[in-house]
C-alpha cells in the first residue's frame, strides 16, 4: 500500500472546513428485516463546534443512527452528510478526523493497553508513525490510564476499558468525536472525568456528539440536545430552547393554599393545584412578579413563592408522554 499523499490531506482539510453543521441528515432511516423500524426519517443538525447531546431510553435508535453515520451499516433510506461531505461517498476523506467510540471498545485481551493502542494506530496510514509513541502517551494520559498503560487488557476493569477505548479515538486530533455512553462503567470520579475532558474537547474546537441515557450528564456538559423516542427524533436545538418545551411552574407557599389558589385563577393560571401548605399552577408568559404583586394585594400571607423551572426529565416526559426509564 503507498503511503498517502500530503497535498491530498491539505485539499480534504480544506474541504472539511465549509458548513456549518457537523452532522446532517435528511430522512435517515433504518429498517431491519422483519420489519422493525429502529430509526425512522430523522434529521439530525448537529453544529460545528457544539457539545450535542444525543439523549433517549436504551433502544430508542441511538446506537443505530450511530452506526448509520459512521458507516457501519447503511440507511434504508435517507441521506445524511458528516463534516460537510455526502456519505457514504465521502467515507475514505472523513473518517480520518473523525473519533468514535461505539458499542463498547473491542480490544486484543492479551495486550497491554498501550500495545493495543500501537495496533490501532498503525493501522492509521493518515498518521506519522515517527509520532506514535508521543501521541499514545499523551491519549493514556488524558484518560488516566498511564499508570496501567503496561498491564494487560484482559485485567482492566469495566470502567478502564472505557478509558481505552475513549484513549484510542484521542490518538490524533479531531473535528468531530462520536461517543456511545463514553461513561459506562465509570464511577463518578471517572464520570467527572469525562464530562471535563468533552470540555476540554470541544474548547479545542471540536464537535462533540455523545449519546447518552443519562440526563443529568447530557444537562451538565451538553451545549444542544437531540430527544429519540421509539425511533423518531421528536425535538432538538439548543438546551435552554429544549428546556423551554416544558412549562415553568409557580410554587406558592402559604397558610391559606385555598386563597392563592383563587388569586392564580383570577391572573388567568389553569391547571392550579392545592396542597395543604401550598399551590401551584403552569406559569405560561405570566411574569412571577405580577403573581406576587397579586397575592399581596389580595393580602394572601406568602411564606415563599418560587418559579420551577423544567428540567430534562420535565423536557422528556412533556415531548414524549412516558416516564425516561421506559424499556423498548
Amino acid at each position: 500500500m503507498s503511503a498517502p499523499d500530503p497535498s491530498a490531506s491539505v485539499a480534504s482539510a480544506v474541504a472539511l472546513a465549509h458548513g456549518d453543521t457537523a452532522i446532517r441528515t435528511t430522512g435517515l432511516t433504518k429498517r431491519f428485516p422483519g420489519g422493525q423500524v429502529a430509526v425512522n426519517a430523522i434529521d439530525l443538525a448537529v453544529p460545528r463546534g457544539a457539545v450535542y447531546g444525543f439523549l433517549g431510553p436504551n433502544g430508542s435508535g441511538k446506537t443505530t443512527t450511530i452506526r448509520m453515520l459512521l458507516g457501519l451499516i447503511g440507511p434504508t433510506a435517507g441521506s445524511y452528510a458528516v463534516l460537510g461531505q455526502p456519505m457514504p461517498d465521502s467515507i475514505s476523506s472523513v473518517l480520518p478526523h473523525v473519533g468514535a467510540l461505539v458499542e463498547g471498545p473491542a480490544f486484543y485481551p492479551y495486550l497491554s493497553g498501550r500495545a493495543n493502542l500501537a495496533r490501532l494506530d498503525a493501522a492509521d496510514r493518515s498518521v506519522d508513525s515517527r509520532t506514535s509513541r508521543a501521541r499514545i502517551d499523551a491519549a493514556l494520559e488524558r484518560v488516566g490510564l498511564s499508570a496501567a498503560a503496561e498491564k494487560r487488557y484482559r485485567a482492566y476493569s469495566l470502567g478502564m476499558r472505557q478509558r481505552l477505548g475513549l484513549a484510542s479515538a484521542l490518538l490524533r486530533p479531531r473535528d468531530l468525536l462520536v461517543l456511545d455512553e463514553p461513561t459506562n462503567g465509570l464511577d463518578p470520579q471517572g464520570t467527572r472525568e469525562v464530562r471535563t475532558l468533552v470540555r476540554e474537547l470541544a474548547s479545542d474546537g471540536a464537535t462533540v456528539f455523545v449519546s447518552s441515557h443519562l440526563l443529568s450528564e447530557v444537562e451538565q456538559v451538553c451545549t444542544h440536545v437531540g430527544v429519540m423516542s421509539r425511533g423518531h427524533l421528536v425535538s432538538q436545538g439548543t438546551l435552554e430552547a429544549l428546556r423551554g418545551v416544558a412549562t415553568a411552574r409557580v410554587r406558592v407557599v402559604t397558610a391559606e393554599p385555598d386563597r392563592a389558589a383563587d388569586v392564580l385563577r383570577s391572573l388567568g393560571l389553569a391547571d392550579v393545584a392545592v396542597a395543604v401548605d401550598h399551590c401551584t399552577a403552569p406559569l405560561g408568559e405570566l411574569p412571577s412578579e405580577r403573581v406576587t404583586a397579586a397575592l399581596v394585594h389580595a393580602g394572601v400571607g406568602v411564606r415563599e413563592l418560587v418559579v420551577e423551572r423544567p428540567d430534562l426529565e420535565d423536557v422528556f416526559v412533556s415531548l414524549t408522554g412516558e416516564g425516561f426509564d421506559v424499556e423498548q
